[in-house]
């Protein structure tokens, strides 16, 4: 009987790892080719289970010499999918999940396998926390290197503000620690574009004093949109940097069309519920949830509306304004929705997101006020069609009162290069192609929002 390649190469490659090689004939493989977005199903040659950064550089060594392409999974919660290669190895990163806070510099270290929850939990038990998110079980890898917008932004800036350390795997096998102070050049790049540079195993991040937040939704009846939508804008121009707040069109869970705002305020409890008291008072909410809760709480409070597993699609741009016609063209597009697990969301930005120079890193979103995601969600293959070009439709829709900017996190698979030159800005996308050029000249960190060598 004829061994299969994949297994001929797992023989070859297993004593060079600590960590188990899946090949497809493992019990395991299935299992770990599944990722977040279900739309994604695609079959690897290999996985490499990483338990350390020499794993890491033994799976770099693997693809290239027996020439297989490779993509990194971290948490799997791109909506891309690049998480997975198809007929090539997968550096699957699941195990590097250890976690060390120290309280007193205010410091955590993670691996790159560990999410959100994991990350908040070991935080919150000193009373510390930073920017991570709005959903409990993403990875806090691939968020982190695309930028990272979270609730606590307005108060400390995104996810990749926070960050002050890496450990990386280069393209040739190097294990570097990459910071301010060593390699500065790729540090600048990590923190927004962090996937074409390499494989990072190990974060450290700054935190910050937070005992507790007053978080919750505020709902509403969609026929009220117009109206609320007007008020929550001239509320949002006197709100102070601990207060963050989405705007979402979505469906309660028996399909009733609604509005509301997510609201997490990261200050003083009697502060927060003096400055919410005019949202939270405007006409007659269907359901007013907020209250003081944990921080982690608060990190979970749309973990239901989008499991792992179902199928996802998402166009995204930022915007100055929620202005009326913005609004408007959102109000339509909602109430066309072929599936009532869709949603649509205006992610506020403000205060620190802002303060930070443009020029700092390669995130380079420091002027929108708002991100606007148009997520379309749904179970069924058949539904395919319909609830992408849903999306595409409305994005499309929007794009003459929008910026022509994009977030990098929420790109999807079959963007154009055009789209990924406008997650960086023109200048910015330059200075990133020649340090490709110099840290990973064949473009072997390929399977990403990719960003080709400079010639």
């Amino acid at each position: 009987m004829k061994v299969p390649v994949s297994q001929t190469i797992v023989d070859r490659w297993q004593p060079c790892f600590h960590g188990p090689l899946l090949a497809p004939s493992h019990g395991d493989y299935n299992a770990a080719r599944q990722i977040w977005n279900g739309m994604i199903d695609r079959s690897p040659a290999l996985i490499a289970r990483c338990t350390s950064s020499a794993d890491v550089a033994a799976a770099i060594r693997l693809a290239q010499s027996e020439q297989l392409p490779i993509s990194v999974r971290g948490g799997g919660h791109g909506v891309a999918g690049n998480a997975i290669c198809p007929d090539g190895l997968v550096i699957d990163l699941t195990s590097l999940r250890e976690i060390e806070v120290n309280p007193v510099t205010r410091e955590i270290i993670a691996g790159a396998g560990v999410r959100w929850r994991e990350f908040d939990e070991a935080s919150e038990t000193h009373q510390l926390a930073t920017t991570g998110g709005q959903v409990s079980h993403t990875g806090i890898a691939g968020l982190t290197l695309g930028g990272g917008l979270g609730y606590l932004m307005g108060k400390h800036g995104t996810v990749c503000d926070n960050l002050l350390s890496v450990e990386l795997v280069t393209a040739a096998g190097e294990i570097l620690t990459v910071s301010e102070e060593a390699h500065p050049d790729l540090f600048w790049a990590m923190r927004g574009a962090g996937a074409n540079f390499g494989v990072v195993t190990k974060f450290r991040y700054r935190l910050h004093p937070l005992s507790g937040v007053l978080a919750g939704l505020l709902i509403h009846p969609r026929a009220r949109a117009a109206e609320f939508i007007d008020f929550y804008r001239e509320f949002l121009s006197n709100t102070p940097d601990e207060l963050y707040t989405t705007l979402a069109f979505l469906n309660t869970p028996d399909g009733t069309p609604i509005v509301g705002v997510i609201a997490v305020y990261s200050g003083h409890m009697r502060e927060g519920e003096r400055i919410l008291a005019p949202l939270r008072a405007f006409g007659s909410p269907l359901a007013d949830l907020i209250r003081p809760m944990r921080y982690t709480e608060a990190q979970r409070l749309v973990d239901d509306s989008v499991p792992i597993g179902n199928r996802y699609y998402w166009k995204s741009s930022f915007t100055h304004t929620a202005n009326k016609e913005l609004a408007d063209i959102l109000h339509c597009g909602a109430d066309a929705m072929p599936s009532p697990r869709s949603m649509i969301l205006l992610f506020e930005m403000k205060g620190a997101i802002h303060r930070v120079p443009r020029d700092a890193m390669a995130f380079d979103h420091r002027d929108a006020n708002f991100e606007m995601s148009i997520i379309a969600e749904w179970t069924d293959p058949p539904d395919d069609a319909a609830n992408i070009a849903w999306a595409r439709d409305l994005w499309a829709a929007t794009q003459p009162v929008v910026m022509p900017s994009a977030y990098a996190n929420h790109l999807t698979a079959d963007e154009t290069p055009e789209r990924v030159v406008a997650a960086y800005g023109a200048s910015k996308y330059e200075r990133l192609a020649a340090l490709k050029a110099l840290y990973d000249p064949t473009n072997f960190f390929h399977m990403n929002h990719n960003i080709p060598p400079a010639k």
